[in-house]
């Protein structure tokens, strides 16, 4: 029988990446986005459906997850709409701070939640959330983008319990860095005077870090992985650059990695 994914922020990286593999895997494919009017290439596939959804809208989740479930039972539910905040905490305006946090924290509860009555009446389904190295260990200059992933960890695991009571899974897939536009299309950044020399040792940290990156599809095939091997496992770090730096925090401890990465940003 054919299964259902349904991803949210597809119109490109990593989104559109695993709406084309699981197409190609047979599955339907359900891809939401901010403007799907401008989407052409997912439009020329076979059993791929474009839905609006802009996850700050919670009237539109309910609006999206409403036609979705009209049309499949849904298997897979792929939370992946999220973009990086960059600054000093002190030059980020109270509007930045609240649209990350509604964007990539509130975005994933508010789908999840909207999901899970569906998830329960059929006793299955699986939620996926891509968190990222930065919801394991944080850097400089990016403390609210670094709140929201911790949060989605946490809450992932905490979700775990209770989901897990109508055999519902929960899973996040925690890249490193991936090789799209996101620094640059993805990245609301913020400069402060004060901070100039911080910003300027981590950003030619993260141009070297890029050059090492997986590229999406490298990504996207771990979500698959995650979406059907079948395993009682919450956390999924994908990519070598990840798996060095989370391997390296579990090897040495939280506070000495802390450390480490403070040697090696500010020297």
């Amino acid at each position: 029988m054919q299964k259902t994914i349904f991803i949210t922020g597809a119109s490109t990286g990593l989104g559109k990446a695993a709406a084309k593999l699981f197409q190609s895997k047979g599955w339907n494919v359900i891809a939401t986005m901010r403007n799907p009017e401008k989407e052409t290439e997912l439009t020329e596939l076979d059993n791929v459906t474009l839905l609006p959804l802009d996850v700050t809208n919670p009237e539109q989740i309910n609006a999206a997850v409403a036609k979705a479930i009209s049309l499949y039972a849904i298997d897979v539910v792929f939370n992946n709409a999220g973009y990086g905040l960059m600054g000093a905490m002190e030059a980020l305006s109270d509007e930045q701070i609240l649209r990350q946090i509604n964007t990539n924290l509130l975005g994933v509860i508010r789908v999840t939640h909207a999901f899970i009555p569906h998830f329960r009446e059929k006793k299955s389904g699986l939620f996926i959330s891509t968190t990222s190295m930065g919801g394991l260990l944080g850097f400089p200059l990016h403390s609210i983008y670094h709140a929201t992933k911790f949060g989605i960890e946490g809450w992932s695991e905490s979700m775990s319990f209770e989901l897990g009571v109508h055999n519902i899974g929960i899973k996040t897939i925690a890249p490193g860095g991936i090789a799209t536009d996101f620094l640059y299309r993805s990245l609301d950044r913020s400069l402060h005077p004060e901070y100039q020399e911080l910003e300027e040792k981590l950003f030619s940290l993260t141009d070297g870090m890029m050059q090492a990156a997986a590229t999406a599809e490298q990504i996207a095939e771990i979500v698959y992985e995650a979406a059907t091997d079948g395993k009682d496992q919450i956390r999924y770090i994908a990519g070598n650059d990840a798996k060095a730096m989370y391997a390296r925090r579990l090897e040495v401890g939280s506070e000495e990695s802390r450390k480490e990465i403070r040697e090696q940003i500010l020297g």
